[in-house]
């Protein structure tokens, strides 16, 4: 008998033994603990349940779609909810739009508006492509058709796959096997130049491209087959073509993948390059990352209603499927487990070393949902200095300047004694969020705990944008250039914050901070 089957079997790199001994470990919270809530103030999360992968939205009725993994249990089987924002910070939830079907589980894919009519059901319908193993067999992972006459808010499924996994059908061989068990989460993009629909596939170690004129018949292209299979495979790929600031048009193809043997991150990579109809033509083989932490993945973008050519928004599942299945301090306490991010906006520019890059910056509207805004003078310190400030969702905004110092930061989530806290700084070549002092007892992230990306050494002033939430932080660097984002499991007392400085002096200059709150 054939059982429902989850987004992941297992945890990519956890043993079966290992992931047995540590959700074992995992303590559970006394009924006190369970009565004081913990839900994220301005961050999405589900009403309930377990939140994964969020799908790409599309603009119906004045507002953004945004469809999500969901189920009753920790990584179990389940299909798509459905929830609505017009701002990309407060959403309201509309339940579930892609159920649970015995033996048959929906994963990723994503939606568009079919605008011409090209599949048939009429001008404007929501046409959604997504993952399921049919019959529940792992290795025939297909691509089904489902459409929306009402805005994307309920769907008719077409009942066969509209892409066929081939490799699926014929695979006998344990490599043939493993190479078709790994055949999901379509991304489709119009290529407004041939008046085509273009679908990328992750697969294991490559990317499988296909065109149809009318998204129900695929014809397979080129594969795009990156060199660096230590990189991971391809999940919830993305595509899309983007404007950069300098007038010129690019392709861009993203994906997460998990790079964390040869010290990369487990997030979202992307390629620049350009689509000829037959095959993505990447500008340069090593991919770029749009986040340094270690929760930011399953990422999706999407064209901003104000500005679609230009700007693109982003958002994605705040967790690691080293460590996703565990059970969390919210399992207990509100009765979910899992946030997105927050939407973040990205535009696209020509770099001095010659490559064009995607650079990040906090959703402006965020600032519609400050409750209240704190300016403190600037300070030198030598050593550390405790604010007089405490709060659990907030963003603090600020410039650090030094000469001699050698490790420069913040403390977040600082306790009153200041055991537990969670730093983000510099140091040498690298600016960092080391989380372990936050760490709580059975919940060591160890040794996922410092996330860590590179810059200049010399550099003598950072500009740091720093989001805390009650489970998370994100934080924005210079420009955009570098974001690392991070889950964090703060207690009640974790409301502090301080600054240090060893080696020397620093300044901390323009400090802002806004206290936010979109749950009200």
């Amino acid at each position: 008998m054939m059982h429902p089957i989850a987004r992941r079997s297992v945890l990519q790199g956890v043993g079966a033994g290992a992931l047995a001994l540590m959700l074992s470990s995992v303590p559970r919270p006394t009924a006190a603990q369970a009565q004081a809530s913990v839900r994220a103030k301005y961050h999405m999360t589900p009403p309930a349940g377990w939140l994964c992968d969020p799908q790409r939205p599309v603009t119906t009725n004045g507002a953004y779609q945004l469809y999500y993994l969901h189920s009753g249990v920790n990584n179990g089987p389940g299909g798509w909810d459905h929830a609505t924002t017009s701002d990309g910070v407060a959403f309201t939830h509309h339940g579930t739009v892609m159920p649970l079907e015995p033996e048959f589980p929906v994963w990723s894919g994503c939606a568009v508006v079919d605008t011409a009519n090209t599949a048939g059901f009429g001008a404007g319908a929501v046409i959604a492509l997504a993952t399921k193993p049919t019959d529940g067999i792992r290795k025939y992972q297909e691509q089904y058709l489902y459409w929306s006459s009402d805005g994307g808010f309920t769907f008719t499924a077409l009942p066969d796959p509209v892409i066929v996994n081939t490799d699926g059908r014929t695979a006998t061989t344990p490599a043939e096997i493993e190479n078709a068990e790994w055949f999901r989460d379509p991304k489709i993009h119009w290529d407004a130049v041939r008046s085509e629909w273009v679908c990328v596939i992750g697969r294991a170690r490559y990317a499988s491209f296909y065109t149809s004129t009318n998204l129900r018949n695929w014809t397979l292209k080129l594969n795009f087959d990156y060199p660096n299979h230590a990189l991971g495979g391809i999940e919830c790929p993305d595509l899309f073509e983007m404007t950069a600031g300098d007038g010129t048009r690019h392709w861009v193809l993203g994906a997460s993948m998990d790079a964390y043997s040869v010290g990369l991150p487990m997030t979202y990579a992307y390629w620049m390059g350009t689509w000829d109809g037959e095959q993505f033509i990447a500008a340069d083989l090593t991919p770029q990352w749009l986040d340094w932490g270690w929760d930011w993945y399953a990422a999706v973008t999407w064209p901003s209603a104000e500005a679609p050519d230009t700007r693109r928004l982003a958002i994605a599942w705040m967790n690691n499927w080293k460590y996703a299945a565990r059970d969390v301090p919210t399992d207990a306490s509100d009765g979910y487990n899992g946030q997105n991010s927050i939407v973040r906006e990205l535009r696209l520019e020509h770099q001095s070393d010659g490559r064009y890059s995607l650079l990040s910056s906090p959703l402006e509207a965020l600032a519609n949902y400050a409750t209240a805004t704190t300016t403190i003078p600037n300070q030198t310190v030598n050593g550390s200095f405790v604010l007089p400030f405490n709060g659990r969702a907030y963003e603090l905004e600020l410039d650090i300047s030094w000469e001699a110092a050698s490790n420069i930061g913040v403390s977040v989530g600082r306790s009153a004694n200041g055991a537990r806290h969670t730093n983000i700084g510099k140091y040498g070549n690298d600016v960092y969020v080391d989380r372990a002092p936050s760490d709580l007892s059975g919940y060591s992230l160890v040794p996922y705990s410092r996330a860590a990306a590179p810059i200049d050494g010399n550099a003598r002033s950072v500009h740091l944008r720093i989001f805390v939430d009650t489970q998370s932080v994100e934080v924005f660097v210079n420009a955009g250039h570098t974001v690392l984002s991070q889950q964090v499991h703060f207690t009640d007392g974790d409301t502090g914050i301080s600054f240090y400085s060893d080696g020397g002096a620093a300044t901390f200059s323009g400090i802002t901070i806004r206290e936010l709150d979109a749950t009200t």
